[in-house]
């Protein structure tokens, strides 16, 4: 079994460009993703993709691996298949299970990428995961920069949204407050079929690249994780996590 991770990572960011190389207590937050995503156990390599010299550059120096893309991606999806294809005609082996990560998840331990591979390890019938965490405020759970989740009985996703689901405006306020976390395995095949499949109505009206998935009528497997995490996708956030991770125990093991 062949299990790589990719993290997919460019400068152009809308809402904060440059984002992948701005410093976390040191080191900037695509390198805290990359060498957090390396201390997972399952995984046989990672690499990250990017369409940028300067994080291609940043991530060899570090003895990292790094695969030049395109720069017409417009999906992470995309950029990940690309690399993906490239990796397997670099190495001469082939893919099973190729993990997406976020380079924007710079707080994700190695136990939640784990957790995320292992419904696809028990069940062969699952072709793409999902970690979901606990939404702890309403601040959050109305930050259109969150992706929630609502899930059936069986933990396959029902809709992503921007938006707060499921309503608190009923006088119910001891909703479910889920959010999607960016760390997406996918069977190989699945990831191109997802890549070929049309866009979709709902997936453009949420900015959410999973509705395809659910609107095409496949499922998305949701995981639970009990991990605190942030995702960056501000300036602000940024500060937030930087606060967050000042007593991480993982950072001493990839920093002086």
């Amino acid at each position: 079994m062949n299990i790589i991770a990719i993290i997919p990572a460019r400068m152009a960011s809308s809402r904060f460009p440059g984002k992948p190389m701005a410093e976390i207590h040191g080191t900037p937050m695509i390198g805290h993703v990359y060498f957090r995503t390396k201390m997972c156990s399952f995984l046989n390599e990672t690499f990250v993709a990017t369409c940028d010299q300067n994080i291609f550059d940043y991530i060899v120096s570090i003895g990292g691996k790094a695969i030049m893309t395109a720069n017409t991606h417009e999906r992470a999806s995309d950029r990940t298949a690309e690399a993906m294809f490239k990796i397997e005609a670099q190495t001469g082996r082939g893919t099973d299970i190729v993990v997406m990560v976020q380079g924007d998840e710079p707080m994700l331990i190695p136990e939640m990428i784990e957790k995320a591979v292992n419904p696809l390890l028990d069940d062969s019938t699952i072709n793409v995961v999902n970690l979901m965490a606990k939404i702890k405020t309403v601040e959050e759970f109305e930050n259109p920069n969150e992706v929630k989740v609502v899930v059936d009985l069986q933990s396959n996703a029902i809709y992503f949204s921007r938006e707060p689901i499921p309503s608190r405006r009923k006088g119910v306020t001891d909703v479910p407050m889920l959010k999607q976390v960016c760390i997406i395995p996918f069977r190989r095949d699945f990831l191109l079929k997802f890549n070929e499949l049309e866009s979709t109505p709902l997936e453009i009206i949420e900015s959410v690249d999973m509705m395809r998935v659910i609107e095409h009528g496949y499922k998305v497997k949701m995981v639970f994780s009990d991990v605190q995490t942030l995702s960056v996708d501000t300036r602000e956030e940024l500060a937030k996590v930087e606060k967050m991770m000042g007593n991480d125990v993982l950072i001493s093991q990839y920093t002086e």
